[in-house]
């Protein structure tokens, strides 16, 4: 069965059964969990769907947003909307200072890593001014693609002065679980996050095209006594996060 004739309505479009755009939102879902609908499938589009249905375009776009806001399906721009391929998508607190280890497992995901450096070096400009280093001394580097549930999630490249790491070959998982058996995991962090289009190098790592949102997110990590600690510039997916920040009130 082809996707135009498992959406033609006479077989599914009952207007006793609920709101047409529920009935339409459904629809599309049956296709996925039958597998007519594959994981990074494209979908007709919304003018097309409208045309198959006999729905008007306020009815798909609805039960399209739906599907969307769920992660069901993902849409892409100048490219059009696709079968979600699977990724996890993750709601990310900006208030608490946790590392991506615990982030994963507290929402059940298996976190791995595979490393692109791991090592002593003689840092860059950038992290003399970001760790607050002298001169002569050495920075500890560590840069890793995390995968969550098998699936590529983020590129984080960190940066510790070596009185803090001095080995870096200790981080087999979490960072801030080896920070926080020596007494230095840090307290707060400022982050700076941009939303980019995924370079080439970068894409293929994350497993999606070159080109695609990404999030850019630059984090300086500070101890008690207001050291720098932590000096990490990491790249996300852009379709596996969704960052959340509580806001109040403010008093004057």
């Amino acid at each position: 069965m082809t996707v135009e004739e498992f959406l033609t309505p006479a077989a599914w479009l009952d207007d006793a059964a609920g709101p047409r755009y529920v009935r339409l939102r459904q629809r599309i879902e049956d296709g996925i969990e039958t597998g007519l609908l594959p994981k990074s499938a494209p979908l007709p589009a919304e003018r097309e769907i409208a045309t198959l249905t006999g729905l008007s375009r306020v009815t798909v776009r609805r039960a399209m947003q739906d599907l969307v806001d769920r992660g069901i399906i993902v849409q892409r721009q100048g490219s059009g909307s696709f079968v979600a391929d699977g990724t996890p998508k993750v709601e990310q607190s900006l208030s608490q200072l946790t590392s991506f280890t615990e982030d994963m497992e507290r929402r059940g995901y298996d976190t791995s890593v595979e490393w692109l450096e791991r090592g002593i070096h003689t840092p860059s400009p950038e992290e003399v001014m970001a760790l607050a280093l002298t001169s002569g001394e050495a920075v500890a580097r560590i840069a890793r693609l995390r995968r969550a549930n098998g699936r590529p999630m983020a590129i984080e490249r960190a940066s510790l002065p070596v009185d803090i790491l001095p080995n870096p070959q200790a981080v087999r998982g979490s960072l801030y679980e080896v920070l926080e058996q020596s007494g230095s995991r840090p307290v707060r962090a400022l982050q700076r996050i941009s939303a980019i289009n995924l370079p080439e190098q970068e894409a293929q790592m994350l497993g999606v095209e070159p080109g695609m949102a990404g999030l850019s997110i630059v984090r300086t990590s500070y101890l008690r006594n207001r050291r720098v600690v932590e000096f990490t510039r990491s790249i996300y997916r852009g379709d596996a996060y969704d960052f959340v920040a509580e806001l109040r009130l403010g008093t004057t």
